[in-house]
């Protein structure tokens, strides 16, 4: 009896410290990097807890863009576009539509009947 390769997708597999992937852990200190200037910046006025606090903040909330994805809610109609993907790429693709985004406008004419 053979053994047959059997195909599937390892893409965002490997952990580095068990719960971060490489790109959460990428996210994680870039907002982390942002919440150290807010650390100095506190720190710099004797508000050190609140530094740390920004600092806490702001890791969390790289951590979250990097590693959750949106569920898919029955109830809620756009999560059936959406769910199953990371956050991290639905910011990516509002950046670009924002950036790119050309509205249209149209003006109606005004038809005179005189007759």
């Amino acid at each position: 009896m053979g053994t047959y390769y059997i195909p599937r997708n390892v893409k965002g597999e490997s952990r580095i410290l068990i719960i971060f992937t490489l790109k959460s852990l990428i996210t994680t200190a870039c907002g982390a990097l942002i919440g150290l200037i807010f650390n100095f910046i506190f720190g710099a006025f004797g508000l050190g807890p609140v530094g740390i606090g920004c600092l806490i903040f702001f890791a969390l909330l790289g951590y979250i863009i990097g590693a959750l994805k949106i569920p898919t809610i029955v109830g809620i109609p756009f999560t059936k576009k959406i769910g199953g993907e990371p956050i991290s790429e639905i910011i990516l693709r509002y950046i670009k539509f924002k950036k790119t985004r050309k509205v249209y406008t149209y003006e109606e004419e005004e038809k005179n009947n005189e007759g």
